[in-house]
């Protein structure tokens, strides 16, 4: 309603949480059942109504560690039959957080996905770095500050891999020290120069033109 009286676009997120209340609380959740048939339907849902407001919707997953990967898997595999049938895929695009392994397994495994999602024009959000706070069960409150906040290096690393799957579409989420949450002034310390001189590094990285080559 919000979208089509401001005359723009809407994304519509659903966390694993999220899925599994629509699915009912009850719903059998075994290897995240619940979870992906919540999200699922719901993505279904929002796809019959939207035509009715006729805004363009994105429609996309948040935050999903990797002890959630079944329902990383299950949303995908919805896509891939949606795309079959309608030559697009049911979401727009996926995030996978795998901020809490080691940099090379989380690159590691993004590629791998992208990969896949690549094939039926799925977006990849990853994130590096680590959002404080609590969201969907997940509490990083307590977490090293210096993981609150991305380095320039680790975003090339992540580009030069992603970026060289065919037909790759992909997004970083860098962390420069923002968090979920509400706190008092002077809790959080926001350090968005981060994102300024990721761009600028990799820009001279690419040797390009564009001052946001990512």
């Amino acid at each position: 309603e919000a979208a089509k009286k401001a005359g723009g676009p809407i994304m519509v997120t659903f966390s694993r949480g999220g899925g599994q209340f629509i699915a009912g609380k009850a719903a059998d959740n075994t290897d995240d059942a619940a979870c992906i048939a919540g999200s699922v339907a719901g993505a279904l849902h929002v796809r019959a109504v939207a035509k009715l407001y006729g805004v363009p919707v994105i429609l996309h997953s948040d935050h999903c560690q990797k002890s959630w990967l079944p329902w990383f898997d299950g949303m995908i595999k919805a896509s891939e039959e949606y795309f079959e049938k309608n030559g697009e895929p049911l979401f727009s695009s996926h995030m996978l957080d795998l901020s809490e392994e080691p940099l090379e397994e989380n690159i590691a495994i993004c590629k791998k996905y992208l990969e896949r999602m690549a094939k039926v024009n799925l977006l990849l959000e990853m994130e590096l770095g680590v959002t404080g706070g609590e969201e969907d069960g997940v509490d990083n409150s307590n977490v090293d500050s210096s993981r609150l906040y991305t380095q320039p290096e680790e975003v090339w690393q992540v580009y030069e891999a992603l970026s060289s799957v065919p037909n790759g579409q992909f997004t970083i989420a860098a962390a420069f020290g923002n968090v979920h949450g509400v706190y008092a002034p002077g809790n959080v310390s926001l350090k968005p120069e981060i994102l300024h001189n990721t761009q600028k590094y990799i820009k001279e990285k690419l040797g390009c033109k564009s001052d946001k080559p990512v």
